[in-house]
């Protein structure tokens, strides 16, 4: 009796399994042949070309003559993008999900007023909102005040449980102490901060690996921060302070980034090994020339700024240019003309989640050629975070993040804009 029951019960696990098996195969297996008016495959723009998907990955690529040839094409589902251009899924480079615009509700009150309950709400709307604008993968710089909630919002994104892009996450964000907000409160008022403080060897190298053990897949460290006595940027940590940082990631097969406004704090942050400097407003010819030599990447945020001075009530296109924005379009002039590969990323957040378009114009605007802008939100971003070999192109075996625009932001990249496909990882969540 216990004998036949035992074998009962081996007999439905071993139909469960393979029922289940089956499903998963099923859904992995979902072939689509997609075929636009032209194809930018991360690098180059090409006029006549389609995919082929199956499941999460990119079967074929080419010539849709040549691609229609695969025997699987009989079997896909056939989508005819009339006019539209395909590309890979665009790549955010600098993002906070956490935040909203500083119009609609200043950074302390975000930070000091709301529940953790509320900002994660916030940040799942957020995360759909910049997936559907086609942007499938995303780099968040800093849950500003929420702790370690990115690495649960990852984690309902990957399983599936909230629509958003495959996320890159620097939890907490480290600043030296005194530095960081917010700020304005007695001496005697313990206010929580929108990031962790760490100061020393010891310090550091604890802060660093608890941010890692937590779930980060990047450190971000504040290089210099408005902490100069009449409230100006100033360098924070010193120089061997951030060699430490770099050394401690880096141990862990991690990079470090690093927000920096002044020449000195970038200076310091691109001798200390940062992949990326954030912002990089005072950049000057040396510390561009000192970034290429040494193989760091800038992210300009152009948005950020230009939403910044918006909110304080500069007109664009109608007053003058101000101070803050001459030096930004001089200083991100210089990095080009130094040759300083430009990770796109406009610090989302600061100005509305699914509105990242912004900086890619701003790009154009500010002396990028669009071909290097698109490239920039594509292959380029995928190389400067370590996911050249899986995204950022449209090339067989690479991951189906794909997004269909209609237009061409070759001729005009406002065409960005105008998302009417995206594909993540096989799965189409618009259409």
């Amino acid at each position: 009796m216990h004998k036949k029951l035992y074998y009962t019960i081996t007999l439905v696990l071993l139909v469960n399994v393979l029922f289940i098996s089956t499903s998963k195969a099923q859904t992995n297996s979902k072939l689509y042949f997609l075929v636009p008016d032209r194809v930018f495959d991360g690098v180059v723009m090409h006029k006549g070309w389609a995919v082929l998907t199956e499941g999460n990955k990119i079967l074929a690529v080419g010539e849709k003559s040549t691609v229609v040839k695969n025997p699987k094409v009989s079997r896909a589902e056939q989508i005819s993008l009339k006019g539209m251009t395909l590309l890979p899924g665009l790549i955010e480079g600098h993002s906070h999900l956490f935040l909203y615009p500083y119009n609609q509700a200043n950074w302390n009150d975000q930070v000091l007023k709301e529940s953790s309950a509320l900002r994660v709400a916030r940040a799942t709307v957020h995360a759909k909102a910049n997936l559907m604008a086609g942007f499938t993968t995303l780099r968040d710089l800093g849950t500003e005040g929420s702790g370690y909630d990115d690495v649960g919002l990852k984690a309902a994104i990957d399983r599936g449980v909230i629509p958003g892009p495959r996320l890159l996450i620097a939890t907490r964000a480290i600043v030296a102490t005194g530095s960081y907000g917010p700020k304005g409160f007695a001496p005697h008022v313990h206010v929580p901060l929108g990031a962790e403080e760490a100061d020393g060897v010891d310090g550091i190298i604890k802060v660093v690996r608890r941010q890692i053990g937590k779930g980060a897949d990047i450190i971000k460290v504040y290089a210099d921060y408005r902490w100069g006595p009449n409230k100006e940027a100033r360098p924070t940590f010193t120089l061997d302070e951030l060699k430490l940082m770099v050394k401690i990631t880096k141990s862990s097969g991690r990079g470090v980034v690093a927000h920096a406004a002044t020449a000195e704090g970038m200076r310091r942050a691109t001798l200390a090994g940062v992949e990326t400097i954030e912002h990089g407003d005072g950049g000057t010819p040396e510390v561009f020339r000192l970034m290429k030599q040494k193989g760091v990447a800038l992210c300009p945020t152009l948005a950020a700024g230009d939403a910044i001075m918006q909110y304080r009530g500069w007109k664009k296109g109608v007053m003058p240019d101000p101070e803050r924005i001459v030096r930004k379009k001089k200083s991100f002039k210089q990095a080009l003309e130094a040759g300083v590969t430009i990770a796109f990323g406009g610090d989302v957040g600061v100005f509305a989640h699914g509105e990242n378009a912004r900086e890619l114009e701003m790009m154009v605007e500010y002396g990028m050629k669009p071909i290097e802008v698109l490239r920039s939100a594509t292959s380029v971003n995928a190389k400067v975070f370590h996911l050249e070999n899986k995204l950022g192109k449209l090339q067989k075996g690479f991951l189906a993040d794909i997004i269909a625009v209609k237009g061409n932001p070759l001729k005009n990249i406002k065409d960005i804009r105008q998302v009417k496909l995206v594909m993540k990882d096989g799965m189409i969540y618009k259409r």
